[in-house]
Order: C-alpha cells, then structure tokens, then sequence
C-alpha cells in the first residue's frame, strides 16, 4: 500500500501526464499520501485520484497537485504562500518542503484540526493555520509570493489579488460548470493573466464551519 514500489508508479504517471519539475515530483514521491485520508481509503492513497475527506471536500488527485505546485515555482523560488483551503493538508504539506512558509486558510474547523495534527507528525514547521473564509485571504501576513486556491470561485476574490506582492503568481481554478486552471502574475505593468487546463474543483464557499 505504501510501498516505495507504489509511490515510484505514482511518479510516473505523473511524468507521463507532463509533470516536467524534479523537485515537486521528488516531493511527491516522498510525501507520504496515505497519512492524509481515512485509514478505509488509505490503500488507494497512491492512485492519481481525488478521494473524499468528509464535509463534501476532497483530497486532490496528485496531478492536480503536482500541477498546481510546478506552475507556482515557474518563475523560480519562493519564499511566503498563501494557500487557500487546508483541506485534509496534503497540498499543504507537498508547498512546505518547496517554499519558504506557507500560510493555510481553512473555514471547516474539523479539518484544519485533522490537518494540524497531520503535519505536525511530518514535523513541518514552516506552516501557520488559521481557520477563516478562504475567499478574504489572510491580509495581516500579506504581500505573499504565492497564492494557491485549492477551491473554484465563480470570478477571482478581489482580497486575493490585492494580497499578491510583486511578482507573486495567483494559482486558482475558475468557473462554475466548467473550470480552468488560471495563474494571475503581480507584473511592473499590472496582472496577467493565462489559462491553462480544464480542472474539477469543490466551489469556493463563505463561512466558517465550527
């Protein structure tokens, strides 16, 4: 189930689907996945699949993960990120070993608690929680570097791109029926923004869940 034998597989379909970056799929390959669903579904941690972590969220599938990651590290290190939902803290922990400080914003309690207990475990003490509505950010630690949103708005929060510092890069999926994969760069000109390929997200929602 956890074997390193599973986990080389993973990386290699990762690869094959175009994960190009050494250092996130290294990260991949030794985060271990399991540690971040319920035992039940924890043989099949090291699919490239979404799995169900309670609350009507999910875990993302390690592509998506992947993904997310390398296109933050684009444009070369960084040091502070702002993720957008914690979730069960997978991402979380995969952001902590590539950047800086990571600073994770979740509005169901029950899973940040979940998350908290998880990555202290994996001794990452470069991550600061904090349960709030993901859609305002964390504007007392802002200018970030880096944002990632692990959930889909209708239309980008404003409170996101007014916390990207310069040259920071905004990774969020967008859209309701159809979502895309959309990166917002801080430039000397304004914001630019790409879009990239056609994801599945849980919606942004406001709201803390206690």
């Amino acid at each position: 189930m956890t074997s390193q034998r599973t986990r080389e597989r993973l990386v290699q379909r990762l690869r094959e689907q175009g994960i190009a970056s050494s250092d996130v799929l290294e990260v991949i390959r030794n985060t271990p996945r399991h540690m971040f669903v319920d035992e039940a579904l924890a043989q099949r941690a090291y699919e490239d699949s979404s799995l169900p972590i309670g609350y009507s969220q999910t875990l993302s599938q390690p592509w998506i993960v992947a993904r997310m990651t390398e296109l933050l590290l684009d444009s070369g290190p960084v040091e502070r990120v702002l993720e957008i939902g914690t979730g069960s803290g997978y991402q979380t922990a995969v952001l902590a070993q590539l950047v800086g400080q990571v600073c994770s914003v979740e509005r169901i309690r029950p899973l940040q608690e979940k998350a908290r207990k998880r990555l202290r475990e994996l001794r990452l003490k470069n991550v600061q929680l904090k349960h709030a509505d993901g859609g305002v950010g964390w504007e007392s630690e802002a200018p970030f570097d880096g944002i990632v949103a692990t959930a889909a708005p209708e239309v980008i929060p404003p409170d996101l791109l007014a916390q990207l510092g310069p040259g920071g890069r905004l990774i969020i999926p967008v859209g309701v029926d159809t979502q895309y994969l959309t990166v917002v760069t801080r430039t000397a000109a304004g914001l630019e923004t790409e879009t990239f390929d056609e994801v599945r997200f849980v919606p942004l929602r406001s709201g803390l869940v206690r």
